[in-house]
């Protein structure tokens, strides 16, 4: 959509052995210099935080010329579904009033056609809600724009994510420098770590960054110090991450298989509380509660994964009393049988649950994790958009290499291996000694904190590298684990004193491989680019001045969402692809580039209130995806059709009667001329208005513009 161009010029808790080195810890006396120490430290993580967030904020600008461009163009950079959330911040600032802004938000019948929705209830937008009215209520106007207001805050929260991500390196470390390795590392990382720059709306930019701080609570709260703060610190956290991304629940459902593995491999051997375990999943549970109140009840909150699993969890949990009693064996028998009918009561109740509640919204990405494993049909269209997308595809190896070219895969490796075997070890150490001597002083201790760390690490990477798109979540903990693998004196001692080695060593060591990378940052920071689209403002320009208010427009997601950011038109279909009837729309809207009759998409478009249709030149003739993966394709084998070009078909697929719709109204044959005037062209853009209803003729299909 567009390109880029070189510019001109806890109290009540049971204690444990970790519990108890820890609390020796705390207990030395606070001297002036450790006063000053960790006044040091905690002005590098605000210095850090502040570094990150100009440094994005730097890169956006150099990458556009954001300061210099039209407004229409600063909008037209909002790409895809960025530009539908940061339209309803717009909408509510141009509202006479932040009651009426929210009444439309609430009430709103221009985000699809013929349709009123619930935005608030559909959609994740309580981020822009609060800005604008922040923007409102503040006296920001008469010095700074809306647009700054509103990407500065999400730079912003890049800073509050790499202090949360600092602050749990320095728990887990034991010292800021932990921290201070962890924020380089994230910077030098940062086309692993973060997309801020040029996906500025996106939700996770909006949640990550509370997603890291719920992170840190709960790496506190698995501490022995400010428990009770802590759990409101969880829970506040857990509310905002979930009401700024659609994903939470897939998020949550991984960190409860966190909580659940802490739970039946350690709380039995005194390595871990219960009563935490329960807190955790609760807090989780009360998040979520709260999140599904504030978005008017929505069902797929309900219906989610991780509720069901929470409940089953605490439910076999409670029923199984006798799970941390016998021997090794029958032990392990015992958790093996545990997991099965927590999954298989999970399973139940959330299918009885979207039964009840008639739930399908989030059907497509269950659809797409079957097709993604071969566990499901390969044609269905919903799971093919996301399978042919590079961000829901394996992790490109390029990734992995980028990570070791920053230093940072080399220490991270080592740390996790060597922290799973020593887990593995304690667990197994523990079984077996409290089944001999039924004693507990002598358990083999682990740090909860750093078990939870450890999962967190590891089943957030195996998700990244099953996703891409998920990668975001895992390589910025990535950073405070393996700083916590170079800086944790308690981690590296025994094999430090081995190899007879100093930690001070290795820490100066890893603090001065950044300094390497700096003439790279400046030589970024020096590049100088500007947003040019011409195509694209032409296109926005005439819909703004040559057509109706109330014009309704169908095409593509991505496009629509600008349309609807840059003039406010009424859209048949946008990217927020969370519900099953818009799904259902869009495929149907999308047929303007399958090989359907004039007569057929007329009908289509005209069922969704259509007034316009936009087409584009870089879907109709798409070349960036390979053959079966091009959205022409992907409709094709929907609808059963042999796909274009050389290369194989399956042997149930037919040809098709009809020419591409996106090709053949080109030709101006009677048979489209009919039903469809051609209202505006460019390079890249094609807009027709569909004519009132005629007649239906039987020469119409018998055309020689629409033969094959």
């Amino acid at each position: 959509m567009t390109s880029l161009r070189q510019r001109k010029g806890s109290r009540g808790k049971e204690a444990t052995p970790a519990a108890e080195v820890q609390s020796q810890e705390s207990n030395c006396d606070w001297s002036w210099g450790a006063i000053i120490w960790t006044s040091i430290g905690w002005s590098v993580s605000v210095g850090l935080g502040l570094l990150c967030s100009i440094y994005v904020a730097t890169l956006h600008e150099n990458d556009l010329w954001f300061s210099n461009i039209k407004e229409v163009e600063r909008e037209i950079s909002f790409r895809t579904e960025c530009g539908l959330y940061y339209s309803y911040y717009k909408q509510m600032l141009q509202a006479t009033s932040i009651q009426e802004g929210l009444s439309e938000l609430i009430r709103d019948n221009l985000t699809e056609s013929k349709r009123t929705i619930n935005l608030l209830q559909r959609m994740n937008i309580y981020q822009e809600v609060f800005l604008s009215v922040l923007y409102r209520l503040l006296p920001l106007q008469a010095y700074l724009e809306p647009v700054y207001f509103y990407i500065y805050t999400v730079f912003s929260l890049q800073a509050v994510y790499v202090i949360a991500l600092y602050l749990t390196a320095w728990l887990l470390a034991g010292s800021w420098l932990a921290g201070l390795l962890t924020g380089v590392w994230y910077i030098l990382n940062r086309v692993d770590t973060t997309r801020v720059e040029f996906t500025i709306s996106l939700r996770e930019n909006w949640s990550l960054p509370f997603f890291a701080l719920q992170v840190t609570a709960v790496t506190c709260y698995l501490r022995p110090q400010l428990s009770k703060v802590m759990v409101w610190l969880m829970y506040v956290t857990t509310c905002c991450f979930c009401l700024t991304w659609q994903f939470n629940q897939f998020i949550l459902l991984v960190q409860a298989l966190i909580v659940y593995i802490l739970d039946i491999s350690l709380a039995h051997t005194w390595l871990c509380v219960s009563a935490q375990v329960t807190t955790l999943y609760l807090v989780q549970v009360s998040g979520l509660l709260s999140v599904w109140l504030l978005q008017f009840c929505n069902s797929m909150i309900l219906g989610s994964l991780v509720l069901s699993f929470i409940v089953a969890a605490l439910f076999i949990r409670h029923c199984q009393s006798a799970l941390k009693t016998g021997g090794l064996l029958v032990r392990l028998a015992k958790v093996l049988l545990h997991s099965i009918l927590v999954l298989l009561l999970a399973f139940i109740i959330n299918s009885l649950t979207k039964k009840a509640l008639q739930l399908r919204s989030d059907e497509h990405i269950f659809k797409f994790i079957k097709s993604k494993f071969a566990l499901g049909p390969t044609r269905d269209f919903d799971a093919s958009l996301y399978l042919c997308e590079e961000a829901f595809g394996l992790l490109p190896l390029d990734t992995v290499e980028r990570l070791a070219g920053t230093l940072l895969l080399y220490p991270y490796v080592p740390t996790v291996l060597l922290l799973s075997g020593m887990l593995a070890v304690a667990v197994l150490h523990n079984l077996r000694y409290v089944m001999l001597s039924g004693k507990r002083g002598q358990v083999e201790t682990f740090r909860p904190d750093v078990a939870y760390n450890l999962l967190h690490s590891v089943l957030y990477g195996l998700l990244a590298f099953s996703t891409m798109r998920m990668k975001y979540i895992w390589t910025g903990h990535m950073c405070a684990v393996a700083a916590y693998g170079v800086c944790g004196t308690d981690l590296w001692t025994l094999l430090l004193k081995a190899l007879r080695c100093n930690t001070k060593v290795l820490v100066h060591t890893s603090l001065s491989c950044p300094s390497l990378f700096w003439p790279k940052l400046m030589e970024e920071l020096s590049e100088l680019r500007e947003f040019y689209d011409p195509d694209t403002v032409e296109l926005m320009t005439w819909i703004s001045t040559k057509t109706p208010k109330q014009a309704v427009f169908a095409g593509s997601m991505q496009l629509l969402a600008g349309i609807k950011l840059c003039t406010g038109r009424v859209l048949t279909n946008h990217p927020h692809y969370e519900d099953k009837d818009l799904r259902e729309r869009t495929r149907q809207v999308y047929q303007v580039y399958a090989r359907r009759s004039p007569e057929e998409v007329y009908d289509i478009l005209r069922a969704v209130g259509a007034d316009y249709v936009v087409l584009e030149n870089s879907i109709c003739y798409e070349r960036r995806h390979r053959r079966g993966c091009r959205l022409r394709d992907l409709l094709d084998l929907a609808n059963g059709h042999i796909m274009d070009g050389p290369g194989e078909n399956e042997p149930d697929l037919v040809p098709a009667s009809h020419p591409r719709f996106c090709e053949a109204i080109k030709t101006d044959a009677t048979a489209y001329t009919g039903l469809f005037t051609r209202t505006f062209q460019n390079k890249t853009f094609y807009v027709y208005r569909l004519k009132k209803k005629r007649k239906k003729s039987g020469k119409a299909s018998s055309e020689p513009g629409v033969k094959q």
